[in-house]
């Protein structure tokens, strides 16, 4: 018998051992069946199985490229910019908009550059005068540099938390207690903007300080009342400094228009004083002039102006009688008084000489020269 015989009878190989192993020729026909459409294989095919697994190659293909080239599109924002780096290594920076770079080779980092982050920072420091203070300041920032951001420095927020300390620390030792809890803030806030941004730049974080704000500053609980007492202090002086600035600038426009008006005042006094004494002037010139044409009238009519000017102001006349001891005194305003009282057929009369009509003028020159006859009869 044939070893094939043997083989196709029974299941043991021409030695006598138990034949388990698989059917090599089976697995082969198998994997054509399965593999054949798509790589051209399989029996009995002719041209036309062989042109459509030449087309599935080339559309596995198409796919593939397909996929690989939208894998690598993509878009950065209008605040963002993206830092291209090809095999590990800086190429270029690329702004807003639709860009596309090869997938595996080409690796993207996209970065905000416009959004602000804050970062807090709140110790206890030593001031000027050698006291403590709490000082908390929050820092706004952003990532203006993404180059520098992402490739330049390996920690770039905690380079920024540490200078904001540093800075902090050294602009707050080198004030006073005083400035800083109360007037300094402002100035303190803009020399630690000033150093944390010159100490971020020499680092190379890429990272710009947009502003810095003192939260708060106060100083220990165990002396915080009499700071209190301090604060409230200067708020009053400010109070009372600026009630004393609203009165003066009620006063002082008065004054000013009192000062004015007593100036007006004073030169209008002087322009008539000036007027009058020029007028006396000129007419003592004429005066002068008519006295030296006559002498006599001149100085009589002197004289008679002189007592009409002196008579005129007195209501009491002392009279000198000649060849008399005696003076008379006549009582003007008594008898003027009296006769004011007598009936007048021309009381209503509208023409009046110092408050008389002409009867009770006639009456009062009546009764004067009736009492100089009597006290004359009586001597």
């Amino acid at each position: 018998m044939s070893w094939n015989d043997q083989n196709n009878n029974g299941s043991r190989d021409p030695w006598g051992n138990k034949n388990d192993a698989p059917d090599i020729d089976e697995a082969i026909k198998r994997f054509k069946a399965i593999f054949g459409p798509i790589f051209g294989g399989g029996s009995g095919g002719g041209g036309g199985k062989k042109m459509s697994s030449s087309k599935y190659i080339s559309y596995f293909f198409i796919a593939l490229i397909v996929l690989y080239g939208a894998a690598g599109i993509y878009t950065v924002d209008a605040q963002e910019e993206a830092v291209i780096l090809r095999f590990g290594e800086y190429t270029t920076t690329k702004g807003p908009g639709i860009h596309w770079n090869p997938p595996l080779i080409d690796t993207r980092s996209i970065v905000n550059t416009e959004k602000l982050f804050t970062h807090t920072t709140n110790s206890s420091m030593l001031t000027k005068d050698e006291n403590i203070v709490n000082v908390e300041v929050a820092v706004q920032y952003k990532r203006s540099n993404p180059v520098f951001f992402l490739l330049e420095a390996s920690a770039p927020e905690d380079s920024l938390s540490q200078a904001a300390e540093s800075a902090l620390r050294h602009v707050v030792g080198s004030n006073s207690m005083d400035s800083v809890l109360t007037t300094g803030r402002e100035q303190i806030a803009i020399d630690v903007r000033s150093r944390l941004q010159e100490r971020l730049n020499t680092y190379l974080t890429g990272i710009e300080v947009v502003t810095v704000t003192i939260r708060e500053s106060r100083p220990p609980e165990a002396v915080r009342a009499a700071f209190d007492d301090v604060v409230k202090a200067r708020e009053d002086e400010v109070t009372l400094k600026n009630q004393a600035e609203t009165y003066a600038n009620e006063i002082v426009p008065i004054a000013r228009g009192a000062a004015k008006r007593a100036i007006q005042d004073a030169e209008g006094y002087k322009a008539k004083v000036i007027a009058e004494a020029s007028g006396e002037a000129t007419r003592f010139d004429q005066l002068l002039a008519e006295y030296k044409k006559s002498p006599d009238v001149t100085r009589e009519r002197l004289y008679l102006d002189a007592v009409q000017s002196v008579m005129s102001n007195s209501t009491k006349v002392m009279i000198d009688v000649k060849n008399g001891n005696n003076i008379m005194y006549l009582p003007l305003d008594q008898i003027a008084a009296a006769s004011s009282l007598r009936p007048s057929e021309d009381q209503n009369n509208n023409s009046t000489t110092n408050g008389l009509n002409p009867n009770a003028i006639e009456d009062l020159t009546d009764a004067v020269i009736e009492e100089i006859r009597k006290r004359q009869g009586g001597r």
